[in-house]
Order: C-alpha cells, then sequence, then structure tokens
C-alpha cells in the first residue's frame, strides 16, 4: 500500500512539478511545524516555487517552501522559508539517499494536504523531463481535450 493515497485532504497541488519532472516513486511525510505556520497551511497559505527536499546527515528537510505568516500571528520576526524537517521512516530515507546518489534525480515536494488532522506532505523522487517530453505530453493533453468534447457533443 502506498503511503500518499492515504491524505484524506489535499490541500495544494505543486501543479509545475509533474509537468517539468517523471514522478518515480512518492512517499507520504510528516513535517515539523510551529502552531502558526499549520494554521496559515490549513488555510492555503503555501508555496512550492523553488522548493526541493534535501538530506543533511541523514535527515531529510523542505527548503525553500514559502508559509506565509498567519494573518492573527503576533510574531514580529519569522522567516517564511526556513529548512522544515520531514518526519520519514528509516528505509524511506535509505530509499531517498540511494535515489539521490544517481545522476538526474532529485526529489520534489508534489503536494500537501490533510491526514486526520495532521499536515502531510508528498513528496517524489523525480527526474527532469526533456524540452520534448513536455511537448509530446502538452499534445497528448489536447487531444484528450479534442476527444473528451467531441464525445461530449455526441453524447
Amino acid at each position: 500500500m502506498r503511503y500518499a493515497a492515504l491524505m484524506q485532504k489535499l490541500i495544494l497541488k505543486n501543479k509545475k512539478a509533474r509537468f517539468n519532472y517523471d514522478v518515480l516513486d512518492t512517499f507520504e511525510a510528516g513535517i515539523v511545524l510551529y502552531g502558526h505556520e499549520v494554521k496559515s497551511l490549513k488555510n492555503g497559505g503555501g508555496n512550492f516555487t523553488g522548493a526541493f527536499v534535501g538530506l543533511q546527515e541523514g535527515e531529510v528537510w523542505l527548503k525553500g517552501f514559502h508559509i506565509k505568516l498567519y494573518e492573527k500571528s503576533t510574531l514580529e520576526v519569522y522567516n517564511p522559508e526556513r529548512p522544515r524537517k520531514l518526519l520519514l521512516r528509516k528505509a524511506e530515507i535509505q530509499k531517498l539517499t540511494s535515489a539521490l546518489s544517481t545522476r538526474g534525480i532529485t526529489i520534489i515536494p508534489l503536494s500537501y494536504g490533510l491526514n486526520r488532522g495532521k499536515i502531510k506532505f508528498e513528496v517524489g523522487i523525480c527526474r527532469g523531463k526533456k524540452k520534448h517530453d513536455k511537448r509530446e505530453d502538452l499534445k497528448k493533453r489536447d487531444q484528450n481535450r479534442r476527444i473528451n468534447a467531441a464525445l461530449k457533443n455526441y453524447l
């Protein structure tokens, strides 16, 4: 059973990730957050632009993910893009480290949502697409859109 399939409520999806990368494998990870960050994320206050997952000393970190300051927070000093620790099983961390050792592989956050009231991130082991692969995806999407429109008009 995949862990990523357990996410109950999707809040925000990284739309560019599946267009720019081939997703080879996915994992569901918990994250260490402050209370005001949780409230902000539940309101959709996250931004995936420039976000990636890195490994440091056997730990997995989410870097470059922007969480805007919660409106009702009284904080004066806040770093919205601070590195945040992701919580994964040891076997999953070993898979990520072995995957990163191969050339052209990166780990990208794909989405986040709620699972039993907790914020969970879906991270994926990804390989970057070439320009011609992206063009093929756009052609397939356009063909499917035309087929669906023709079927809709036919029925």
